[in-house]
């Protein structure tokens, strides 16, 4: 995360904790020319509905003007994590243990860079997938993302 993620994911914490949201992420990306401030939200119990995203952007927007972390114009924006959310943290990883989900590599591992399984086990970046009963492993280097898959 940097140092303006971080800033904002600060900021935002006890915001979501008081309303009984999680924040799953903080973005501040450049795009098509504008920059965004993106904040991810979550709820263990029964997801992130549209009013939650009103609600805890109504409650940010003072304290953004307050603190104001970034020089310059931006555009705010609160999504739910989603239901297919890439997973980065190792609370991640420990949260969703055993879920389906897809592994994309930078490099291709006999021949394929995308995989998808159960996720098996997760230490210090190296991810460890269960695909029909044979594990796999991929190293941290070689990951450049791990999403939550849904399947139908």
């Amino acid at each position: 995360m940097n140092k303006i993620a971080q800033r904002v994911y600060d900021l935002a914490l006890p915001v979501a904790e008081k309303m009984g949201l999680d924040i799953w992420d903080v973005e501040y990306v450049k795009e098509a020319g504008e920059w965004f401030l993106r904040v991810y939200i979550d709820k263990l119990e029964g997801g992130i509905f549209i009013s939650d995203c009103e609600s805890f952007s109504r409650e940010m927007d003072p304290i953004l003007d307050e603190a104001d972390p970034i020089d310059g114009s931006y555009v705010f924006e609160v999504s739910s994590a989603g239901a297919e959310r890439q997973l980065k943290r190792p609370s991640d990883f420990e949260r969703f243990m055993g879920s389906s989900v897809e592994v994309k590599l930078y490099k291709a591992v006999e021949g394929r860079k995308s995989y998808q399984g159960k996720l098996a086990a997760y230490e210090d970046g190296k991810v460890t997938l269960d695909i029909s009963g044979l594990e796999m492993s991929f190293e941290k280097e070689l990951v450049a993302s791990v999403r939550l898959r849904v399947e139908i």
